[in-house]
């Protein structure tokens, strides 16, 4: 996929988040689970269970983000299409682009989000997926991983370092704000930017 990059901008310049929401249950605020130090390296606490996200929506762009896990292993996800509507608890309608240790580039609807192709997971299942495509390219436990999205009317490319591990079409939703998942376990963000295309 490739568009004309129209803006492009640091999702984390303001170290208020004054640009962003967060929804959790238990209800906290976001200064409460997430700091941004001197490097511009945001630590996100992992709980309560929840989410933050932009303010602003996005439907053509592409988004770069740099993770971690500072200490253990564990669970989050980027979440695109953010839209009002139902939720699966505190998970909202969206896509999310799985960043669990050793599932990295992972694909789940979330909360009735569709798209054209085939899930991995068994009909029915809990937790419908749409696995990677290659080989784990996920780095250990203490390096840096980035993740590489790009949506373009619905069609969505995810690469975990480099390496494209899954792609989608017509997507529902297909515009939305975006954001970070709260699972269980603290991690770290760094390079996060979005560019949108036309």
């Amino acid at each position: 996929m490739s568009a004309k990059p129209v803006l492009a901008a640091d999702l984390f310049s303001a170290s208020d988040f004054h640009d962003w929401e967060i929804f959790t249950s238990p209800t906290v605020a976001i200064g409460d689970v997430a700091q941004i130090n001197a490097e511009g390296v945001i630590t996100i606490a992992g709980q309560p269970s929840g989410y933050i996200s932009t303010r602003d929506s996005y439907q053509n762009f592409r988004l770069h983000a740099e993770w971690r896990w500072p200490l253990k292993p564990g669970n989050s996800g980027v979440l695109i299409y953010i839209a009002s509507g139902p939720k699966d608890r505190v998970w909202p309608l969206s896509l999310q682009i799985q960043t669990k240790y050793k599932f990295s580039g992972d694909l789940l609807p979330m909360a009735g989000a569709t798209f054209a192709e085939d899930l991995s997971s068994p009909p029915g299942s809990a937790t419908p997926v749409k696995a990677k495509m290659q080989d784990d390219s996920e780095k250990p436990a203490g390096e840096w991983n980035s993740c590489d999205i790009v949506s373009m009317n619905g069609a969505v490319e995810v690469s975990i370092n480099g390496v494209v591990q899954n792609r989608i079409s017509k997507s529902v939703p297909y515009s939305g704000r975006v954001g970070f998942q709260l699972e269980g376990t603290a991690f770290e963000l760094r390079n996060v930017h979005i560019e949108r295309l036309d």
